[in-house]
């Protein structure tokens, strides 16, 4: 049986591959039957016969384990959905595996997080292997009992604690319906509500269907770039990738027909960073922007069109078995001339959009091929198709670490490898400038951003880390690598740092580069009787007070920044009242690192507070389980919208978070690079950063009957924020 499954007794198992590096560094699978039963996982080379069968490896999974999703990786022309298991006290502790489906993944990925919650019974000192053959490879050794112990939270080990993945923020709708055609709704962006339905030059437009097929199956479908496409998008002629920039990230190049275009209008191409991820509802969002690429320069015999933003939100309804698709494409048809009128534009687009119809009527013809039980060999032979039809690619480089090009070793580095080489690969492209900027350009690109993310934490150099948001810049120009860096893009003249002051603030919410609070009420968290009815309530006010805010820019992560002498913390310090302060410190590293830090100040006792008193003594783990940001664009493109969502989030589950406790503070530093999904919501919103006001909650989430209702830590509005106004860090 290849399909994994969940038992009566809770016990998960299925087949999943290991992967592993051999001694130069490629990357090869073998595979293994995996059980998981509680807090043992077990590997099998076959389906076990009976429960005495002793594995041929065995391991804890307690809760120093975490879970990151590495997304798509192409192993010797076999395509598998990556996560990977390590240990918090040693990175270098780490297991990495691969299913067939992102489906299948997404089940393990959830049992293990499970598991890892849940209390392992003592073993003794040998927490790794209780078989009598060693697992070298796989040394998910768990820390001491003690520490297991102090930091179980039984109310998380049950899904029914899980939250319905709907928008905890209340908002008005962006969309507006102006028409349907082939049965698709139509719907266009209105950002001005005074505009009286006056259109944009190049106005956002989706299309809304019902697809009858599983989410994933339509997925599959929607990322592949081979012949099988010409089954549906009646606009593609070809494609290719011309860069895979990790799991959930590629560069990719599409040339259309002309067929379809308006009489005289030449062929059109487009250069696009693709990005994808799955929710935890089994919605996949795939999200598109134009860049440039010195891979794939404007193609002879073709218009490189621009796609400010686009993409598809797949979202499974009647119990998986059909699909609602949200196709939206915000696209400049004219970026290189000018004869066409704004109307023709338009018609081009909800024409392209059509491509959703005939998508519907694909599944429609095979049901039968595209039910929710989609079988494993249907599955298997799709991913191979795609792969072999991605294949065919413009050629791919990979950097060694020297940054010397490896020819012919495509994805099969190891983990640290392919970080080196996503570092400097990912600088070879830039992305599309802003709307604001296309009057001054004709025949060019002036701008651009560029992603440079990785996490700094040395405790993990191997790690390809696993939800998160948005803060990091790259002003570019073309150069000999392509891109310029954040470094020279600041100010050079560093201004004195004192922390507490760098970030001003404007309740008017005006002045660009500035901060103030926001209204609570838009804010959703959960009631008093949560746990009966699983409703949330407007939230109505916030514990605490936003005082001050950084905005900061160094060659190393700062952590710790309440302690450090000359800020706002220490003068209260100094005075010793009773003033407490709660830091949230959002930290984008790279070859610049920059540093949000958000500062929130109660006055009360914090003894009035169980739950934040609970929250400042517990251990990490605790914290980590209860933290949740709940983050929401209120101005900006849909692309960022879409890829930041309006859902609470517990960040220690999916980021990095170091904790500082002081005398009247507790900082968290929470690493944006440790998670590649993160990394990869990062990398879309980079171009967009000075353009958008983003908005945020912080609240500790209540999970038992003495802990409700929820009740907000602090609220901000960041207004379009600005990298070359941050301040440097003086050694």
């Amino acid at each position: 049986m290849d399909l994994s499954q969940i038992k009566n007794d809770g016990t998960m198992e299925g087949w999943l591959y290991l992967i592993r590096s051999n001694r130069i560094g490629l990357q090869y699978s073998r595979k293994r039957y995996f059980v998981l039963d509680d807090h043992h996982l077990k590997s099998f080379k076959s389906v076990p016969d009976s429960e005495n069968q002793e594995p041929v490896k065995s391991a804890i999974i307690d809760s120093c384990i975490r879970v990151t999703d590495n997304g798509r990786e192409n192993i010797h022309r076999k395509v598998f959905f990556i996560f990977t298991l390590y240990n918090t006290s040693n990175h270098h502790d780490q297991l990495k595996l691969g299913a067939s489906s992102p489906e299948e993944a997404a089940k393990w990925i959830h049992s293990f997080q499970e598991a890892a919650l849940k209390v392992a019974p003592y073993q003794g000192d040998n927490l790794v292997g209780y078989s009598n053959r060693p697992w070298e490879s796989f040394r998910l050794s768990g820390s001491s009992r003690a520490n297991r112990i102090r930091s179980v939270d039984w109310t998380l080990c049950s899904t029914t604690q899980m939250d319905q993945v709907t928008p905890d923020v209340i908002a008005p709708s962006p969309w507006t319906i102006f028409g349907c055609q082939n049965g698709l709704r139509l719907f266009k962006e209105a950002k001005d509500r005074n505009s009286h339905g006056k259109w944009d030059d190049h106005p956002a437009i989706m299309a809304v269907g019902v697809v009858d097929g599983a989410s994933e199956a339509i997925f599959q479908t929607l990322i592949s770039l081979g012949p099988s496409r010409s089954e549906w998008d009646f606009c593609f002629y070809k494609g290719s990738v011309v860069e895979h920039l990790d799991g959930h990230t590629d560069i990719i190049h599409k040339q259309l027909y002309g067929d379809w275009l308006p009489w005289g209008m030449k062929r059109r191409d487009l250069l696009l960073r693709r990005y994808w991820r799955r929710e935890d509802d089994g919605t996949y969002v795939i999200l598109y922007h134009s860049v440039f690429h010195k891979k794939c320069p404007p193609q002879k015999g073709y218009v490189r069109a621009c796609l400010k933003s686009g993409g598809y939100v797949v979202s499974p309804v009647d119990q998986g078995k059909k699909s609602v698709v949200k196709h939206m494409l915000a696209i400049d048809w004219k970026f290189w001339r000018s004869y066409l009128q704004p109307s023709s534009a338009r018609s081009i687009t909800i024409s392209m959009l059509g491509r959703l119809a005939a998508l519907r009527e694909l599944f429609r013809a095979k049901q039968g091929n595209y039910s929710s039980d989609f079988s494993s060999g249907e599955l298997a032979r799709n991913v191979r198709l795609l792969h072999m039809e991605e294949d065919s690619t413009v050629g791919v480089r990979t950097l060694t670490e020297d940054g010397q090009p490896k020819e012919n070793i495509s994805e099969e580095m190891d983990e640290h490898a392919s970080l080196v080489g996503l570092n400097d690969a990912a600088d070879e492209f830039f992305d599309v400038p802003e709307p604001s900027d296309y009057d001054d350009i004709e025949n060019g690109w002036t701008s651009d951003f560029g992603p440079e993310i990785y996490s700094q934490d040395t405790r993990q150099p191997r790690l390809s880390t696993a939800a998160g948001f948005v803060k990091k810049l790259h002003d570019l120009a073309v150069q000999t690598r392509g891109y310029m860096d954040l470094q020279g893009m600041s100010r050079e003249d560093s201004m004195s740092c004192c922390y507490g002051t760098t970030l001003q603030k404007d309740p008017t919410c005006t002045m660009p580069c500035s901060w103030t609070s926001t209204d609570p009420s838009a804010f959703l968290i959960r009631g008093k009787n949560y746990l009966q009815d699983r409703q949330k309530v407007k939230a109505k006010g916030t514990l605490m007070q936003m005082v001050a805010a950084d905005w900061l820019k160094s060659d190393k992560r700062e952590d710790d920044l309440g302690g450090r002498p000359g800020g706002i913390v220490q003068k209260y310090a100094e005075q010793g009242g009773p003033e407490f302060f709660f830091i949230i410190n959002i930290q984008v590293p790279g070859s610049t690192s920059y540093s949000l830090a958000l500062y929130y100040m109660m006055i009360t006792p914090v003894k009035d507070s169980p739950l934040l008193e609970s929250f400042i003594k517990g251990d990490d783990t605790y914290r980590n389980s209860r933290f949740k940001l709940i983050p929401y664009i209120s101005k900006g493109s849909w692309i960022v919208k879409q890829s930041v969502g309006k859902k609470a989030c517990l960040i220690g589950q999916a980021l990095e978070i170091n904790y500082f406790h002081g005398r009247n503070y507790l900082e968290l530093g929470i690493d944006i690079g440790s998670s590649t999904v993160a990394r990869g919501v990062v990398s879309l919103v980079l171009g967009y950063l000075n353009n958008l006001v983003i908005e945020m909650a912080f609240l500790i989430q209540g999970n038992t009957e003495e802990e409700l209702p929820e009740f907000l830590l602090g609220t901000c509005r960041l207004n379009h924020l600005d990298a070359t106004k941050s301040v440097l860090v003086k050694p």
